[in-house]
């Protein structure tokens, strides 16, 4: 009974259709869900095959053109327009191409200008980017578009002073409805009140009555205005880690740059200006002891200085005037310094004499050194004229650049999380592998810190032996220690100003290392920066894109010791030769400071008198683009005179060598050691080495080599690398066919060339990889070339195919390799990846652009035809290829020539499907780890040729040959097995093989058959399927399979692809399941459901035929989300997901936007919804708290556990429900009824997945065609339909607007990702996933560059968080979260109302519409009760209305719960802030008075429910507003007046006493509000309320049961529980009066035993109630389960409360019922819990542990306190209060309320003379107080509990003297004892009672006396008997008891009271007592020192001892006065003093 009691409707459905639901019954039992969807056998194919996809070319080609209206003809076809070609013009950084010009180039040469100044040729997708691939739905992009949205107005965002809509703003001043301006009491003055309010606007057309047709009309087109058209926008975007369809186009190729940092010279001045100084700037690493820059020169020397050379100078080129330089620092570590050196001219004397005056001279002195400096000055002149083309080394320093970066303080680089979490997709600058740099490294970073200005003071002279770059390595060292050496010498002092910042992003006035102008080069005349080349510390990977060809020679040391004659001051001239006419001397050496910007010749600096000399010198050479055979370089050594000598040349020569620059065709470069000759070389010497010892020549040193020199190239023409060089020279010789030709020592003829380039071919795998990388695009357009034309050697091709394949596998693999860290997330290395985009062309013959092209890129260039160049670069660079036109142009050539080549040519995709087809193992390993390269190289070499050979217009199927369509079919199917197979060896290759595999055929989907590539795709799925039977992992394969399905899903034509507009049809032979299908009949229509509709619902065979990629992706849903489905939370999340992510871009898509193309979208998606309805029992529950479990899963579990309203813990929602409401939120009926089904088993989804899925499933609700919806709603049977609407209220729960105050909140809760953490973590020991795979793809997914800090989990996109993760959101950020998910909530609430509102329309013919409409009514009013915006309301309101209109009898025929919710639900909106709220509530409220009225004259029932609804929502609503309530009230007056309908009928005087009975309780309310900081005064009012409804029973109830939520919140749980016992009182009090059944309480008196307050309930009599009456004693309380479920409560809370032995009594009424019922479950939940009160019992028997209250006594004094004042009461405090405590709460609260000093507190407890006290303030007296039991009461209280239970008296005491002090002497210290009684019990259903009789009694000093000996007594007595003993305890008394006291001990009061007999016969007694006091006191003193010697160890016997003797003191003491005898002992006594405690036994007087 219990189960169908609480599914009232499941139970009606029961009734309805009973018949019906047992068919279903029957048949979901045969096949559970879970089975039955797996082979769905509903239309043939079951989920885990892959049904045979229709040809789509040529479904296409059977449809006309024109089948399709308007805007849909688009979703039909790709566009014609889909794929182009465009010719980007390369971007080149210098305004002039570098380019070498008009020389006869060589091949080698001229194939790397072509290669640096070709075109980009792009073969663009030109609808791609809406893909979502391409453009991503990311947090940035909705909040883009999230631009706009309407605020939404909620109730609990509006605040207290805030009105919406202008009529509401002066109605406070309006209405004299204030609460002040009355006295409240008076019903008279309330209803004036009511008269007197302005009403609210009222709805125009409300009163009219309009067909129903019309009405719904009406409404939906009010729904449809101002909806936002994309849901989806409003939604958190999809989750970023499942994005595996994510790509970017790669960056184009660009020049590698490190961290680019820029310095500026400012100025250099010394103590003395006396001659010029030079500078050189460059940058050196000590830990790779390598220099990393070339130099950069400067001269900061004043004009008047520089004068001083104007006999050597020319006209200084402006290019070497510059000042400032851009270094770039590609590894920045901190061992970077920027060593500064200084030169000046050479002068007679060594460094140290020329150093000298610098070092001595301090400008200060000027005046004083006049003469010295003028005799300097002169010098100087002399040697600059003389010597001025020389220079010397003069001084260095150097600056730590990390110090400079770390000092100026790093700029905050810590983008937010969102910028970085982009980058990994799009921001991936070309970063090279500097990226690799350890973390250690990573600390240095020279590209954000604050530019600085440094002085550098202290420079250090050269040393003349010292001068090489080891030694100045060792210096740099030397200068990071502390005690640096060179810090000890004495410097040279100067001032040189340098600025160091970052470089800006484009320098103006920037040269390129080859001095050529960098773009925005405004100004020619501009001082130029140079930029600096970089030599990077280690490899750089990066391939060459422009054309660069430096040599830099080094001279590092000569030495001459035993060349005979005058050789000391030693130069070495350099010269660049063509030829060996000293004419031939190049201008090729670039210019240093202030000179020509070339030069012929170059000199190192001298070193004075040294034979010997090492150099630093540097000199930069721009090589020739052809170099010869005979080019060389020159070095001629010099003797250079210093002093001026008669006859003595300025320079003497007195060697000579050389170094011949090529060798074997290949540049000499590297470290060379040469002999020196001393004669002039003889001719023809440039083509030998000086190795070679020519006859007739003098040597120096005897031909040993002396002279140490370097050469380093920077070149992108010369590879440097001996297998790279070979390479390229055999191609070059093929390509130019000069045979013979010499190759090292072998000669190559035509014969031999063909074995040498296999082997060549062979060896491009030992190539070294930066070179091979710098040149990659060479080698790879090389190799393809001779895949494609393969060469012609002596008339016979040669085919290279499969060395050349083989050769490129091995290239890209080492690429590959080298930039490892630079991969995307994909693993693809973006320079490969830019190849292919920019740089890969077909080579050969192309066909010239057709005529009329429109052009694409803005630039209108062509080319001369060159002599050799490609025909390739005939496409004119400023046009699109467009595949419109056929007219082809065959270019021009010999004809034999052109036709052995095209017998020769072959088409490069067809090749590489074929060799790979065909590979060996080897190469094949290779080719997958890298597939992806092949696979685009394949796609764009077969776009090129379709587009190239305008074949875009022959249909698709003829476009490729059959064989290569074979190859591709044999090569999907083998990559795809590798996948399978690979996946448990190696995770990560088979991730990238997959997303490989996919997106080459979602590639192939814009190019070839796209019938061909879904078969493919069915192969492949296929596989998979086979493969999963037997996999030990299948999650693993799962996931790889829902990764492949969602990449081809990311397809820019996606729709088109699934055929979106044909209609589906059925298949051809129906197969026998369908026949069945058909003869089931649905609910709603008599006719069979129509298979169409149906089968476009399901997956069925036609809908995954036709919509082939859409019925993948919801298969794998469908799959994922099946209970039994493995590894199923990471599944459940990426099929989610992916499903998530498309609909996303389908509502970003502008192509969609249109409603009609959208509603053809959506029918792709109509399957989500049977999946997530038959998913309900797993998604996770919104609509319950966090603890309980949910509803929906026990409404699927047997019938026994139907009890949930009442098991468990108190339903924290006791309000709501009494409103009757079921739906109380919080507790939730589901509408389904199935039988118990094996569907809830199986893992339940997230939080976040559950939602994502639900606002997956309303975004095809809100954009799916609606009368689609309505047939199918209308085959539903009834379980399904219940499960639909079961589906809708989760929407409803899951998108509830949570309130701003929310966000604020939960600001920084991270909660959700956590969970997701520990679930794959859980997913990853269990083995789903390999955790090692998983965490290494995270970090890869994360860091696109391997960089240790971008490795951080990512913590996404939360249901509760919605953005960012940075704890603290600013406050826009969170307005703006606010914002987006109001309107979320109310779009989400509309769609629900729309569905239902379809759903309504399908029901209204069938049968069972009564059990279906109530379930819609349920979900509309749950609409209605959560929080909503007021834009929601209106219309779901309007709907209500329409409902209730339609079928009046849902509410006022059967059970009235419908009623009673929608009553609270209305009248809670009436009381909104929000004036359309109120409007539309009190207009719907109004409607349903009417119609119950209409239906029998009278409306007691929406009268009795609208009652207690508003009793319930004053108790239980915290910020209800009582003013905007008056006037909705008020407004329903209105409508009653102006309804002319009614007039004659009393409805409207019915209408007005039911207004003014409302407003009487709002008035109460009002009081209520005053007093909702005060809880006693709060729960006094309360139950005020409660006794005034004690004649009418469903409202008493209601306020006991908000009393007990109020005390449950307030945490007296003895309380609550009693009102709880006080309501099933009542309960029981009336069904007794209904039915005598023997298993029910008699009624009050059942109760009696667990409080003696019960009785009260006893009011309900005969003549009271008439059970009968209609509307009365009718909520769901008043029944059996009613009076159950109240009791469970009682005893939950009794439980909370400790109060264990309660319970027992609860249960004692309880148990009969259950047995009555045999309610077996129950019963043992019963006794289960009695068993645990029991145990607790037990344990907690002595009370210590459980306290159970503290009782003060509070008196209020004073005129303020109004009805408090002059009243008592008794209070009950939690446990343990102090008296403070409550003092202090007290004072605070009414200082609060009163002002400051008004309130005092009474500090003691004395009587309170009422005169004494000021009239303006206000007293409280607290005292604690005991409870207090006569002598017979303690017979029965035997337990704590009970001693602490049923209370109704107590006591405290005030200690006296005569003299009025409180304390005196022992002779006159007297004590008042004062008992107080109270109304009631405690405990009480409130927590202060009122005092009602007081009675006092005073004791004198000798009883005082007895008392307090007692109680030592009964102390030592107690703490001896203790058991176990506590040792410490009995030592403290006796200590207290026989210790030696000052005052007031044993011995003081004995002496007092016992040395002398009284004269008062009186006092004999008394005297008496005290003696056999202190006679027992004795005694138990003795007992408690045996016991402590028994206790007591070794170490406290001195102790114990000492206690002894002061025992024996003590009775020795004692022993005299109680041994004296009172004379008249045995006299008889009168009759007054029998009772001592009778007040009238003693006073004052008698004494």
């Amino acid at each position: 009974m219990a189960a169908a009691e609480r599914r009232a409707f499941a139970h009606k459905i029961n009734r309805t259709v009973a018949a019906e639901v047992r068919k279903q019954v029957s048949r979901e039992r045969s096949g559970s869900p879970s089975s039955s969807r797996r082979c769905s056998s509903s239309l043939g194919v079951p989920l885990t095959e892959v049904v045979e996809p229709l040809d789509f070319e040529d479904v296409l080609l059977s449809r006309p053109p024109d089948a399709e209206p308007g805007p849909l003809r688009d979703l039909v076809e790709f566009p014609a327009d889909d794929l182009e070609l465009l010719l980007q013009p390369r971007e080149c950084r210098t305004t002039e191409p570098g380019i070498p010009k008009d020389e006869k180039l060589d091949a080698q040469v001229r194939a790397a200008v072509e290669m640096y100044i070709e075109d980009w040729v792009i073969v663009h997708r030109r609808y791609q980017y809406l893909s979502a691939a391409y453009s991503p739905v990311t947090t940035e992009t909705q909040r883009e578009r999230q631009k706009g949205l309407p605020r939404q107005v909620f109730e609990q965002d509006a605040s207290g002073d805030e009105r919406s809509g202008p009529e509401d703003s002066n109605d406070s001043r309006r209405g004299s409805g204030s609460p002040e301006d009355t006295p409240r009491s008076s019903g008279a003055s309330s209803i004036f009140d009511l008269r007197n309010l302005a009403a609210d606007s009222l709805l125009p057309s409300l009163l009219e009555r309009a067909a129903p047709e019309d009405v719904d009309r009406r409404n939906e087109s009010l729904r449809r205005q101002h909806r936002p058209p994309a849901l989806l926008t409003l939604y958190p975007a999809p989750d970023e880690d499942e994005a595996v369809e994510r790509c970017s186009h790669p960056e184009p190729p660009r020049e590698h740059f490190g961290q680019r940092i820029l310095v500026k010279c400012l100025s250099l001045k010394f103590e003395i200006e006396i001659e010029p100084i030079f500078g050189i700037l460059a940058l050196y690493d000590v830990r790779e002891k390598k220099k990393i820059s070339e130099n950069f020169y400067f001269d900061l020397n004043s004009d008047s200085i520089k004068g001083l050379l104007r006999a050597h100078g020319t006209h200084p080129a402006i290019s070497t005037l510059a000042r400032s330089a851009i270094f770039s620092v590609t590894y920045p570590s901190p061992d970077i310094f920027l060593v500064i050196k200084l030169e000046k001219v050479l002068q007679q004397g060594d460094i140290s004499e020329c150093c000298e005056p610098y070092m001595v001279m301090k400008e200060v002195d000027t005046a004083k050194n006049k003469d010295k400096l003028e005799k300097l000055r002169l010098a100087a002149e002399q040697f600059c004229t003389r010597l001025g083309r020389y220079r010397m080394p003069f001084a260095w320093t150097a600056v730590h650049l990390a110090n400079i970066v770390s000092s100026a303080g790093q700029l905050d680089r810590d983008s937010d999380s969102e910028g970085e979490r982009r980058s990994a997709w799009t921001d991936r600058r070309r970063r090279g592998p500097q990226d690799r740099a350890s973390s250690g490294d990573d600390a240095c970073s020279f590209s954000g810190f604050r530019p600085a200005t440094l002085t550098v003071t202290n420079f250090f002279k050269q040393e003349a032996e010292r001068l090489s770059d080891e030694d100045l390595f060792k210096f740099l060292a030397d200068m990071r220690r502390p005690s640096s050496l060179l810090r000890r010498l004495r410097p040279v002092t100067a001032q040189l100003k340098i600025d160091i910042s970052p470089a800006p992003e484009n320098p103006h006035f920037c040269l390129s290392p080859e001095l050529l102008h960098i773009k925005p080069y405004p100004d020619p005349r501009g001082r130029p920066t140079k930029e600096i080349l970089e030599f990077p510390a280690r490899e750089v990977y990066a391939p060459h894109t422009s054309y660069r060809n430096l040599l830099y020679v080094y001279p590092h040391s000569l030495n001459f010791s035993s060349r005979q004659g005058s050789v000391r001051n030693l130069a070495v001239r350099v010269q660049y030769m063509t030829g060996e006419d000293p004419s031939q001397a190049l201008p090729v050496i670039f210019g240093k400071s202030s000179c020509s910007e070339f030069t012929r010749e170059a000199f190192t600096p001298v070193v004075y008198h040294n034979k010997s000399p090492e150099f630093y010198e540097e000199f930069k050479l721009h090589l020739p683009a052809c170099v010869t055979e005979n080019h060389h370089l020159l070095f001629t050594f010099y003797h250079v005179s210093c002093q001026p000598r008669p006859g003595t040349a300025l320079e003497t020569p007195v060697g000579f060598t050389w170094i011949p620059l090529l060798q074997h065709g290949r540049l000499r470069t590297g470290p060379f050691c040469l002999p020196v000759s001393v004669d002039q070389p003889p001719p023809s010497y440039s083509v030998l080495t000086p190795d070679v010892a020519l006859p007739g020549m003098r040597w120096v040193d005897g031909h040993k080599g002396v002279f140490s020199v370097e050469l380093t190239a920077v070149s992108s023409v010369h590879p440097q690398d001996p297998h790279l060089d070979k390479f390229f020279t055999l191609v070059h010789v093929l390509e130019e066919g000069a045979f013979p030709f010499r190759l090292k020592d072998a000669v190559l003829s035509e014969g031999n060339v063909e074995q040498e380039l296999r082997a060549s071919l062979a060896a491009l795998r030992l190539a070294s990889p930066e070179p091979l990388v710098a040149f990659s695009h060479h080698v790879l357009d090389k190799l393809v070339r001779l895949v494609v034309r393969p060469p012609i050697i002596s008339g016979q091709i040669v085919n290279l195919g499969r060395g050349a394949f083989e050769a490129m596998a091995h290239v890209v693999s080492l690429v590959h390799r080298s930039l490892e860290a630079a991969q995307d997330a994909r693993g693809h290395c973006p320079q490969l990846a830019a190849y292919i985009h920019y740089a890969f062309r077909l080579p050969g013959t192309e066909p010239s652009l057709p005529d009329g092209a429109p052009p694409v890129t803005v630039q209108a260039a062509t080319l001369a035809r060159g002599s050799g160049r490609p025909i390739s670069l005939y496409l004119a660079r400023s046009k699109s290829i467009s595949s419109s036109n056929p007219d082809l142009a065959v270019a021009p050539g010999s004809v034999d020539d052109e036709v052995s080549r095209i017998l020769a040519s072959k088409l490069l995709h067809e090749e590489l499907a074929l060799q790979w087809v065909v590979s060996s193992s080897a190469v094949r390993e290779a080719i997958l780890q890298h597939a992806w390269f092949f696979f685009q190289l394949m796609v764009k070499s077969m776009a090129l040729h379709l587009l190239l050979g305008q074949r875009l217009d022959t249909p698709r199927k003829l476009r490729f040959p059959g064989r290569f369509l074979d190859d591709i079919t044999a090569l999907v199917g083998s990559v795809g097995l590798e996948v399978i197979t690979r996946v448990h060896k190696d995770v990560e290759l088979a991730e990238r093989l997959n997303a490989s595999l996919a997106f080459f055929l979602s590639d192939l989907l814009s190019l070839v058959d796209r019938g061909f590539v879904f078969s493919l795709v069915r192969a492949h799925y296929k596989q998979v399927a086979t493969r999963l039977q037997s996999s030990p992992n299948p999650a693993a394969l799962l996931t790889l399979r829902m990764e492949f399905t969602r990449i081809l899903c990311s397809h820019e034509h996606y729709v088109t692809l699934n055929l979106p507009c044909c209609p589906l049809s059925p298949p051809a032979s129906p197969s026998p399941s369908v026949s069945s299908t058909t003869s089931q009949s649905s609910t709603f229509s008599s006719q069979a459901p129509d298979p169409k509709v149906t089968s476009m619902f399901e997956l069925s065979g036609p809908f995954r035929q036709q919509h082939f990629l859409a019925g993948l992706l919801l298969t794998e849903l469908a799959l994922a989300l099946e209970p039994e489905a493995e590894g199923a939370f990471l599944l459940h999340k990426k099929a989610i997901s992916a499903v998530h992510s498309l609909l996303c871009g389908h509502d970003t898509d502008p192509r969609y936007a249109e409603a009609t193309v959208k509603a053809c979208v959506a029918e792709l998606y109509l399957p989500l919804l049977s999946i997530a309805r038959d998913t309900l029992p797993r998604l996770h529950d919104f609509a319950e708290g966090p603890g309980q479990r949910s509803r929906l899963a026990s409404m699927l579990d047997s019938d026994t556990e139907g009890e949930g309203d009442i098991a468990g813990t108190i339903n924290p929602s006791v309000a709501m429900a009494i409103a009757g409401g079921p739906l109380a939120p919080g507790s939730r009926a589901s509408i389904s009824q199935g039988p118990p089904t094996a569907s809830r088993a199986g893992c339940a989804l997230s939080a976040e997945s559950s939602r994502t899925l639900l606002a997956c499933v309303l975004w095809v609700l809100k954009n799916a065609e609606p009368a689609l919806l309505q047939r199918w709603a209308t085959d539903l049977t009834l379980p399904q339909l219940g499960r639909l609407l079961d589906l809708l209220y989760l929407c409803l729960a899951a998108f509830e607007y949570k309130g701003k105050k929310a966000f604020e909140r939960i600001n920084s809760l991270t909660f959700k990702k956590s969970l997701d953490m520990k679930a794959r973590l859980e997913e990853a020991i269990l083995g789903t996933i390999g955790a090692r795979q998983e965490m290494v793809r995270r970090s890869r997914e994360r860091s696109p560059f391997g960089n240790p800090e971008n490795v951080r989990w990512r913590k996404s996109v939360t249901h509760w968080k919605q953005t960012s993760d940075r704890v603290d959101k600013t406050k826009d950020e969170m307005e703006h979260e606010a914002l987006v998910e109001g309107n979320l909530a109310t779009e989400a609430s509309l769609v629900v109302l729309d569905t239902l509102e379809i759903i309504v329309q399908t029901v209204m013919l069938s049968e069972a519409r009564e059990s279906v409409l109530g379930a819609v009514l349920k979900v509309v009013l749950y609409s209605l009760g959560s929080a909503q915006s007021a834009l929601f309301l209106q219309h779901g309101l309007a709907t209500q209305r329409a409902l209730v209109s339609k079928f009046p009898e849902l509410l006022f025929e059967e059970d009235t719960e419908l009623c009673a919710d929608l009553c609270l639900r209305l009248l809670r909106h009436c009381g909104s802030r929000i004036s359309t709220i109120r409007t539309h509530a009190s207009a719907s409220l109004y409607l349903l008075m009417r119609q119950n009225f209409e239906i029998g004259h009278n409306f007691a029932r929406v009268k009795m429910q609208v009652t207690m609804s508003l009793s319930s929502l004053v108790g239980t609503t915290q910020n209800f507003s009582e003013e905007y309530l008056r006037r909705s009230l008020k407004t329903i007056l209105t409508y009653a007046e102006e309804d002319v309908g009614l007039r004659d009928s009393t409805f409207a005087e019915q209408v007005q006493d039911l207004m003014f009975n409302l407003h009487m309780i709002l008035t109460d309310t009002v009081k209520m509000k005053e007093h909702q900081e005060d809880p006693e005064m709060l729960i006094d009012l309360m139950y005020r309320i409660a006794r005034g409804y004690q004649g009418s029973p469903d409202l008493r109830l209601t306020w006991l049961q908000n009393m007990a939520g109020k005390h449950a919140e307030l945490g007296n749980h003895a309380e609550a529980a009693q009102c709880m016992v006080h309501a099933a009182a009542l309960v029981a009090e009336y069904l007794a009066l209904l039915e005598d059944h023997r298993h029910l309480p008699v009624g009050c008196v059942s109760f009696q035993n667990i409080s003696s307050n019960v009785l009260e309930e006893s009011a309900i009599s005969d003549d009271i109630l008439s059970p009968d009456e209609e509307g009365f004693c009718s909520g769901k309380h008043f029944t059996e389960l009613g009076l159950v479920g109240l009791l469970e409560q009682a005893a939950g809370y009794f439980t909370m409360g400790g109060l264990y032995e309660a319970v027992n009594e609860v249960y004692k009424n309880l148990i009969p019922i259950l047995e009555a019922h045999r309610d077996y479950k129950k019963l043992a939940a019963v006794h289960g819990k009695l068993q645990e009160a029991f145990t607790k019992i037990m344990h907690q028997s002595s009370g210590w542990e459980r306290v159970f209250g503290t009782y003060f006594r509070v008196g209020f004094y004073g005129a303020r306190f109004g009805d408090l004042d002059e009243q008592e009461f008794v209070y009950k405090e939690p446990s343990i209060t102090k008296l403070a405590e409550i003092s202090h709460r007290l004072e605070e609260f009414y200082t609060e309320r009163f002002g400051d000093d008004v309130v005092e507190i009474i500090k003691d407890s004395n009587p309170v003379d009422k005169s004494k006290l000021d009239a303006q303030k206000a007293y409280i007296q607290i005292t604690y107080v005991e409870p207090y039991f006569d002598t017979y009461e303690l017979k029965d209280r035997v337990t704590y509990f009970d001693r602490n239970y049923g209370l109704r008296t107590f006591l405290f005491c005030t200690p006296f003297t005569p003299d009025g002090r409180a304390h005196g002497e022992l002779p006159e210290q007297h004590k008042r004892k004062t008992l107080l009684s109270t109304d009631h019990a405690f405990p009480y259903i409130k927590t202060r009672i009122r005092v009602c009789h007081r009675e006092e009694t005073v004791l004198t000093p000798v009883e005082v006396a007895i008392e307090d000996m007692q109680k030592k007594t009964r102390e030592l007595a107690f703490a001896t008997e203790q058991d176990p003993p506590d040792a410490k305890m009995l030592q403290m008394v006796l200590q207290g008891s026989v210790g030696p006291t000052v005052n007031q001990g044993p011995l003081e009061v004995a002496q007092v009271f016992l040395a002398e007999i009284p004269e008062d016969p009186k006092l004999f007694r008394h005297h008496n007592k005290l003696r056999l006091c202190f006679k027992d006191f004795c005694k138990k003193c003795e007992d408690a020192l045996r016991k402590n010697k028994a206790l007591i160890g070794p170490d406290q016997k001195e102790y114990h001892r000492e206690l002894e003797r002061n025992y024996c003191r003590l009775r020795e003491a004692l022993q005299p006065l109680l041994t004296q005898r009172l004379p008249q002992l045995l006299a008889p006594t009168p009759p007054g003093l029998r009772n001592s405690l009778n007040r009238a036994s003693f006073r004052k007087a008698d004494l």
